[in-house]
């Protein structure tokens, strides 16, 4: 990543930053689990990629659930504040990966569906908060990462443009969003996709099996 100079990375949080996955995965578990269903195989994969009242739009469609979006949103953040208040941690070379980009001169910023009321404390408490020059979620621009429309802004908040900046993703929906906008895309491997190489083939840039500083 050193052989072009890029002035800013933009960075996916759940998977790519924190140790976050299993929270949510518990939550989807919790929560369909009450109402009587498993969690059907296409379930988390469908999702991931949609900002957050999308994914309650879905769930309440999906399984002819009688709650209002609104409802099903705090219902879900409720769930989720105290795992990241207290309990949600970063992935391992996550710190010094920041540093490095800072001591390179980087603009960094956040692409994400995730909300501010949960990503917010938790990445104060974890020391990060910053690192970042700006935020972005999804549903700021109306628009799940199947659309390129959250990194075109968060690459706008940074002052760059696609061809200057980094985006690393967890999620293959995501970087090929990314990759057909014209960023350059890193792919963070997390435990929740088994990825294979030609799954990754044209869509990352650079693939990274676990994140390291320097």
């Amino acid at each position: 990543m050193r052989k072009k100079k890029f002035k800013g990375a933009i960075f996916d949080l759940d998977g790519t930053l924190l140790e976050s996955t299993h929270v949510w995965h518990q939550i989807d578990v919790d929560f369909l689990g009450s109402r009587g269903f498993d969690i059907p195989e296409d379930y988390v994969e469908a999702i991931t990629p949609m900002e957050f009242k999308e994914i309650a739009d879905y769930t309440i469609e999906r399984f002819g659930l009688k709650e209002t979006p609104e409802a099903v949103m705090q219902e879900w953040n409720d769930m989720a504040i105290d795992a990241y208040s207290h309990q949600v941690e970063l992935k391992p070379g996550v710190r010094q990966l920041l540093e490095a980009l800072r001591d390179q001169g980087i603009s960094m910023g956040v692409a994400t569906s995730n909300i501010a009321d949960l990503y917010l404390p938790c990445l104060r408490r974890n020391g990060i908060l910053e690192f970042f020059h700006s935020f972005t979620e999804c549903g700021e621009v109306g628009a799940g990462k199947k659309d390129p429309d959250i990194y075109l802004k968060a690459a706008e908040k940074l002052g760059c443009e696609p061809g200057e900046c980094l985006v690393f993703e967890d999620i293959l929906m995501g970087l090929e969003t990314a990759k057909k906008a014209g960023f350059t895309t890193v792919c963070v491997k997390d435990g929740a996709w088994d990825y294979t190489k030609e799954d990754l083939e044209g869509l990352a840039d650079y693939v990274l099996e676990e994140i390291q500083g320097g």
